[in-house]
């Protein structure tokens, strides 16, 4: 970039920083851009769509203008702070009110809006090629300092810890590369040229007079190149955004939980003729995960403790005066656990079509953060992969999970006559540090019973 275009820039764009995403959230992976560069946007259009550990959301724009430059490629992870795109001023009216943010209508993104002040909204960007001329020199004087004084470090012009963290991991210093990305930031293809130049200086200074050396060095590049050939169509994919999250609460309960497993063959028969009945006199329909969540509702108000959670920092069992139910769900962005809020509150028309809303929404993953909070127990209906069983991993800080495998016909006594009959199987994974196994075990032959017998929940009703 010239630095005649470099000083257009600067006095005339805006950059789009990514705002705080709440709850300690510091980093989102981008999955896809909603504009492109040269496109004119208006205030609060949604212009990129983004991957928080919690939820996916798309982002207003709180500038408008025509689209000058994308800092970041689906697939990156950007970190709250960082520049997602520079907007430039359309016209000379635009620009006369650069300087106020009165062209920011609505937006009220966490640090943008019309109400903050614009002081503020400086001093929060930490990347972006903007300075001012009150910072150029005490910029001017760090730069000059030697890297060997301890006492003012001087700040890293990195786009991202995760850029950070890989210079580090590989013996560099990122503050001390060459960046090539908005305003000199050192971007993670800086880093990878660093350590590839790296690898290029440390072979040619190697000695050629050393004949042993290079044999070995050879025979050692053999194998690794036969190695390589044997792994270059492995695929890695990084652990980030909800993946992560998952793989560390799972790990934290498989690690602190003293969980216990019971489980129980159910005669499922009986709950597939009610469902039946139910829809031919209705005429509405009704999932067995509707009519069993409304048992499992009934249980946890028969057994409260059941619909508990740990909370280790004041050393309590937190018995939950609603029932939030979550349900263990599939999605094209791993294993999410929406929840069902307040469902000793509905009845079970309400509660059925709440799942069916939930289930629905499964096939895209796309659950906001309030939808995936708050759940007092789970419901994993794992039987839709055709598996009879599973021992759960408790979804901290809940205290118990109940798993439901598929349906299947098996032989079955029934008044003392071998017959066929529709048999499905329970697991329930409990917190010994919440109750021991009597309450465990009543709640799950309190759901046994109303499965087999749909008609004996009538008196908890």
């Amino acid at each position: 970039m010239s630095a005649e275009t470099s000083s257009a820039k600067t006095t005339s764009a805006r950059d789009f920083i990514l705002p705080d995403l709440g709850e300690g959230l510091t980093e989102a992976e981008l999955i896809s851009w909603m504009v492109n560069v040269g496109d004119e946007v208006h205030v609060d259009q949604m212009v990129v769509e983004v991957e928080s550990a919690k939820s996916v959301v798309e982002l207003p724009c709180p500038f408008a203008g025509r689209i000058e430059a994308l800092h970041a490629n689906a697939g990156d992870t950007v970190s709250a702070g960082q520049a997602l795109l520079s907007v430039a001023e359309v016209g000379a009216e635009s620009g006369a009110n650069e300087g106020s943010d009165s062209d920011s209508g609505g937006a009220n993104l966490i640090g943008y809006g019309t109400s903050e002040p614009k002081a503020r909204s400086t001093k929060k960007r930490s990347f972006g090629p903007k300075t001012s001329d009150s910072t150029a020199a005490p910029v001017a004087e760090a730069a000059a300092t030697p890297p060997a004084s301890a006492a003012e470090p001087s700040v890293s012009p990195v786009s991202s810890p995760i850029v950070r963290k890989l210079a580090k991991d590989n013996g560099l210093s990122a503050k001390h590369l060459p960046g090539t990305g908005p305003g000199g930031i050192v971007t993670r293809a800086d880093v990878l040229k660093a350590l590839e130049s790296g690898a290029t200086a440390s072979s040619a200074t190697a000695s050629v007079s050393d004949t042993a050396a290079q044999v070995s060095r050879a025979h050692a590049s053999i194998t690794t190149s036969a190695s390589a050939d044997s792994t270059s169509r492995d695929t890695r994919t990084p652990i980030t955004g909800l993946r992560k999250v998952v793989s560390e609460r799972l790990s934290k309960s498989r690690q602190e939980v003293p969980e216990a497993t019971i489980w129980l063959d159910v005669d499922a028969t009986e709950l597939l003729n009610t469902k039946r009945a139910l829809e031919a006199r209705t005429g509405e329909k009704y999932s067995l995960l509707s009519l069993v969540s409304r048992f499992v509702v009934a249980g946890l108000k028969k057994h409260p403790i059941i619909n508990s959670s740990i909370d280790t920092e004041n050393n309590e069992i937190v018995t939950h005066a609603d029932i939030n139910l979550g349900l263990a769900a599939q999605t094209p962005r791993g294993l999410m656990v929406p929840v069902v809020h307040s469902a000793d509150q509905m009845s079970l028309r309400q509660l059925r079509d709440s799942v069916s809303e939930t289930v629905g929404k499964a096939s895209t993953g796309k659950f906001s953060t309030q939808e995936l909070t708050g759940g007092t127990f789970t419901l994993n209906n794992y039987g839709v992969f055709g598996v009879d069983g599973s021992a759960p991993i408790i979804n901290l800080p809940e205290v118990a999970m109940l798993g439901l495998g598929r349906i299947k016909e098996r032989p079955w006594v029934v008044d003392g006559e071998l017959t066929v009959r529709k048999v499905m199987f329970l697991s329930f994974v409990f917190d010994h540090r919440a109750c021991d196994g009597a309450e465990p075990s009543q709640f799950l032959t309190f759901i046994a019973d109303c499965i087999e017998n749909p008609i004996s929940l009538l008196p908890e009703l």
